[in-house]
């Protein structure tokens, strides 16, 4: 067996563990830890009398460590070795190493707090930072305070140490680790912005694989990205063999993708970010880099996920960089500007993904206060809010936040609460294997996205054969709910899905494919698509923007169908709310759900409660004034809390719109105009919501302004802080001489990007590292403009210069 590097970590891992009941391993990529690190615990003496768990990330990385692992100790998957996951499972009554992905964990400890039988959690690629992931160890951590024989041991290639040990505790141990990596030289090479993206990607990897032998990866942000480029190889370089790697292919075309060509033909894989870590692509000494990434986030306000791309981080480019040197020297090129600043790391899923589950399973654990458990990042207020709320419209949470009767059913379900639901309300409907199929086909990745739901289930159901995971998904939900998954008809289709998603249920406007949704937000289908003049529509699948939402998946439903399932359509209510065609409060009674209208009638008076409701309520559907003194304090608000810690409140538009009734809705009295509200001083209104303490230090820590060398105090601009990004300072190269290093706010803890600018106040330069602009860059500034603006000084050596906002002469 090849020595790997952790071998000479693995007698340090095992002392930690023998004395503490956790221990943290930071190992670079390609040091072994997945495959070594278990299989050299199962041996120690708290380990004989159970098992131990490896939580991995993905399904792929399960079944390949597991399989590797078996094969080392020269037995099949299933004996000491085996993995589980949701709907595939090899053990065996001699299993020893468990190989789980996180929803497994999730459910062996929902079913045994204890963990009977297990002696050692193992997470692994914890650096990616999952939501399940996150949630799985704080469970851990709460099951380890009654147990403290479990040993629990987090992996991963870069870890926030300081924020674990916050976790785990000051005196758990940290066990270091160097990779086994060859040398890898780093090239960068932006894109013009205004060309096409594909060709210049095409002729960059072509141009690096003439220099660097070996196979190719790139790393793109998405499947789209992927097809594109792999057409322009196609028509540039035909005997290149061109394979893809994301999440949708079947497992054995991800096989292919990690082995070298059997003809030993040179490859180029194209592959998402699943290629970042976990698995190791056989023949690859050239990496390149689009430097992106796309990213679900879900927007409380609205209740939709929004597929972002981002730059990506400084630990995932380093984690993809280190993929050229696995097997001998490689070469890395970063489709970006080298001074392009990058954050150091991701964004916690926890704080952009749907807190749905999450909220079912902290209900399911007995939490109704989150703080109760040790969190690496607590979940955020507004989306844990928005997730309860639906699960209290769903019927799962009372009012407390506990589980009613149909939630603790619904919990037998592996899956999102909303379709646990669907399948506990399928029995009234006498539909339960219309339900799991149903089921089955919404967890698919891919597919008929673009085609209604009613012809992609009759697809499947006819043939079967051809959509085999869906079949073994959907027969795998009929066994646990006891029938056999004969469908009888399609006709509770729509029922069954507005049954999960309530608020999803949208009505027709006054054209075709327009549609106005249960929750207030606005969706389109093509003029052309089949369901575009149904007066009534569930949809299935969203995405976009609250105001202009696009509909993907969904199916027709009778407006009696409606009535049966929530009988409070029937009733009269009063309802105000904003009109913009007319620009006033609309009071009207109404008969519907949520703002599906069914019937209505004038309303005679106005309550003031409601007035204020209807103008919340209308701020929550449009968003946030705009307001640049209320944007920079969100932006230092969002940068302190993020350098700083929980302390700082969160100042995300989502979250301030979900808590507009008490910072808002105490200054409205006597409003009932929109344009009265947005001429509040709403950065003031906040602000006095801060306790005391961090109000005193906010202009300490975020100033408004800040000195430069040339006396003048410019101001900051905190806007991109809400991003994620660093504060920008725009300020005159000439006013910046004399300074040694750039500025930095948050107690020196995050560094101010400067905009340095021409004395025509043109951009010349941005940067978040001054000295080495001056050691480097400067010079060929200096050369390009002192002939352009000769009567302002240049000087060889800006550090010791004075700084001037003035000509030489003055």
């Amino acid at each position: 067996m090849t020595s790997l590097p952790i071998e000479s970590r693995l007698p340090a891992i095992q002392a930690a563990l023998a004395d503490h009941p956790r221990a943290l391993l930071v190992a670079e990529p390609g040091a072994g830890k997945t495959t070594r690190v278990p299989l050299s615990l199962l041996e120690a003496p708290w380990a004989r009398e159970g098992r131990l768990l490896l939580l991995e990330p993905r399904r792929v990385a399960a079944r390949l460590a597991a399989g590797f692992m078996a094969e080392s100790l020269g037995e099949r998957v299933g004996e000491t070795v085996g993995y589980r996951m949701r709907g595939e499972s090899r053990v065996g009554p001699h299993t020893r190493l468990e190989v789980v992905t996180q929803g497994v964990l999730t459910r062996m400890l929902q079913e045994d707090p204890l963990l009977e039988g297990v002696a050692g959690i193992l997470f692994d690629e914890f650096h990616e930072r999952s939501l399940e992931a996150d949630l799985g160890l704080a469970l851990a951590l709460d099951a380890q305070s009654v147990r403290d024989d479990l040993r629990l041991l987090v992996m991963s290639a870069t870890l926030d140490v300081e924020a674990l040990l916050g976790v785990l505790g000051e005196a758990t141990p940290v066990i270091d680790c160097p990779g086994r990596s060859y040398p890898v030289e780093t090239r960068h090479r932006a894109l013009n912005a205004r060309d096409d993206t594909a060709p210049q990607q095409a002729r960059a990897l072509l141009e690096a694989m003439a220099a660097q032998a070996g196979d190719a990866l790139v790393i793109l942000p998405g499947v789209a990205e992927i097809r594109r480029l792999a057409r322009e190889l196609a028509g540039r370089a035909p005997e290149l063999v061109v394979m893809e790697l994301h999440g949708r292919l079947p497992l054995e075309a991800q096989r292919r993708a990690l082995r070298p060509d059997p003809e030993g033909r040179r490859r180029v894989v194209l592959a998402t970010a699943i290629a970042e870590s976990s698995v190791t692509v056989d023949g690859v000494r050239l990496v390149m880099d689009a430097g992106q990434e796309r990213v679900p986030v879900f927007q409380p306000r609205s209740g939709l996920t929004r597929l972002e791309t981002r730059r990506v981080n400084r630990a995932s480019a380093d984690q993809r960089r280190g993929r050229a040197g696995r097997q001998g020297p490689g070469l890395c090129l970063r489709l970006w500007a080298e001074e392009q600043p990058l954050v150091p790391h991701g964004e916690p899923e926890i704080r952009q993904a749907d807190l749905a589950p999450l909220a079912f399973e902290l209900a399911r654990w007995g939490i109704t206060d989150p703080s109760q458990l040790a969190w690496v990042t607590p979940p955020p207020e507004a989306a844990l809010a928005a997730g309860r709320e639906l699960l209290h419209r769903l019927g799962l949470l009372d009012d407390a936040f506990h589980l009613t009767e149909p939630g603790r059913s619904a919990a037998r379900w592996p899956t999102h609460p909303r379709l646990a639901a669907m399948l506990e309300r399928s029995h009234g409907l006498d539909a339960l294997p219309l339900a799991c199929a149903l089921v089955a086909l919404l967890e698919e990745r891919g597919g008929d996205e673009e085609r209604d739901l009613e012809w992609a289930l009759q697809s499947r159901l006819r043939e079967p054969r051809r959509y085999r995971q869906w079949w073994r998904d959907a027969e795998r939900l009929a066994r646990t709910a006891g029938v056999p998954l004969e469908v009888a008809s399609l006709a509770p289709l729509g029922e069954l899905l507005a049954v999960a998603y309530p608020e999803r249920i949208a009505q027709r406007l006054d054209a075709p494919g327009r549609f106005r949704l249960a929750s207030g937000g606005l969706a389109t289908l093509t003029e052309a698509h089949p369901l575009a003049h149904a007066d009534l529509l569930v949809a299935a699948e969203l995405s976009g923007e609250a105001s202009g939402a696009r509909i993907y998946r969904a199916v027709g439903l009778g407006v009696e169908r409606l009535a049966a399932l929530y009988p409070e359509c029937t009733e009269w209510r009063p309802r105000l709310e904003w009109s913009d065609e007319q620009g006033r409060l609309v009071g009207e009674q109404v008969r519907g759900l949520g703002a599906v209208v069914l019937e209505r009638r004038p309303l005679q008076r106005l309550p003031a409660e409601a007035v204020r409701e209807a103008l919340l309520e209308a701020l929550r559907r449009r968003g946030l004034p705009r307001d640049e003194s209320l944007t920079q304090l969100r932006g230092r608000l969002a940068l302190l809390r993020a350098t700083l810690g929980d302390d700082w409140p969160e100042a995300s538009e989502e979250a301030l719109l979900a808590t507009l009734a008490s910072w808002l809705a105490p200054h409205l009295d006597g409003i009932t105009r929109l344009e009265a509200v947005e001429r509040l001083p709403l950065a003031r209104l906040l602000l006095d919501t801060l306790d005391w303490p961090l109000r005193a230090r906010l202009d300490e820590l975020a100033p408004e302004r800040l000195a430069v060398p040339s006396g003048a105090r410019h101001r900051v601009d905190y806007a991109p802080c809400l991003e994620g990004q660093s504060p920008v300072l725009a300020v005159k190269l000439q006013e910046c001489f004399g300074w040694h290093a750039s500025p930095r706010v948050a107690d020196g803890r995050a560094a101010v990007l400067l905009h340095l600018l021409s004395p025509a106040r043109r951009p010349l330069q941005v940067t978040a590292d001054l000295a080495s602009f001056w050691a480097g860059g400067y010079a060929e500034v200096r050369r390009e403009m002192r002939g352009r603006y000769p009567k302002h000084p240049w000087p060889e050596d800006p550090t010791t210069a004075e700084a001037t906002a003035r000509t030489k002469r003055r």
